[in-house]
């Protein structure tokens, strides 16, 4: 249940429109549902504005649809599904009831599922996700997905690393439009420190595991970008474009009253 659902449930309640009893019932699912395997949390929207979301990797195909069956019976409109591979993502849909499939899309680059509608964007501004190479996209995408899932409108400003100026300088405007941006960024890194030296607005470095045999798998990044000179940048784990999305669509949102709203 998300805010929004809460405040209509009460204010139905105030109208004489549903009955107390039958409110109460429904409130007394909260704030869990025990499946055995998995304890999916019903009232997080309420908290948090945001509902759960699903980290795929380690869950059966089965113990994921069921989590989506208890959200979606719980009244959450939109999920999000991460760290799924296309063959799974396969055995989730078909194991979905018909409404349930019809909702789902799996979107291949990031490994990422979603189900439901994208929300239309309420927040302050747009979130502007950076990308330094193609071969950064999966993280961009789960990063761009994440935000637009939470209600952000998002700007791709992909293939802009620092081995080609010109490319990132192009997009000036994009960037100092922004309420926040997320720089992705394997190899050495770099893009986020320029990135936070043209911004006027929070940045959200995020290192890729991209890179030649002394990247360490997204370590040099990783220090690279907390060891930034640049002000008002702060750092996500490697190849978490998931953390960074969502980490801007909050802050998109500052001032507005809950996310995903209609």
């Amino acid at each position: 249940m998300e805010r929004r659902e809460l405040q209509e449930l009460l204010g139905a309640v105030a109208r004489g429109e549903v009955d107390p009893q039958a409110a109460e019932e429904r409130l007394a699912m909260a704030p869990f549902e025990d499946l055995g395997y998995a304890k999916p949390d019903l009232h997080r929207g309420v908290r948090q504005g945001v509902s759960e979301v699903i980290y795929g990797a380690g869950k059966t195909a089965d113990q994921i649809a069921g989590i989506v069956g208890a959200l979606r019976s719980a009244g959450e409109r939109r999920i999000l599904i991460t760290r799924l591979d296309a063959q799974k993502a396969a055995l989730v849909k078909a194991s979905l009831d018909d409404e349930d499939a019809t909702a789902f899309e799996y979107h291949e680059l990031p490994q990422l599922a979603t189900v439901g509608s994208l929300p239309d964007p309420d927040g302050v501004g747009y979130v502007a996700v950076c990308a330094a190479g193609t071969s950064d996209l999966y993280c961009a995408e789960e990063a761009a997905i994440t935000a637009e899932m939470l209600g952000s409108k998002v700007k791709r400003l992909y293939d802009v690393g620092v081995a080609g100026l010109h490319r990132l300088l192009a997009h000036v405007d994009d960037i100092q439009g922004a309420s926040v941006v997320v720089a992705i960024a394997g190899m050495e890194g770099a893009l986020a420190s320029v990135v936070g030296g043209l911004a006027s607005c929070p940045v959200i470095a995020c290192p890729t595991s991209v890179g030649y045999g002394a990247s360490l798998s997204g370590v040099a990044a990783l220090l690279s970008m907390l060891n930034s000179c640049a002000s008002g940048v702060s750092v996500v784990n490697i190849d978490n474009g998931f953390g960074a999305g969502y980490q801007a669509a909050l802050i998109d949102h500052v001032g507005v009253q809950w996310m995903g709203q209609e």
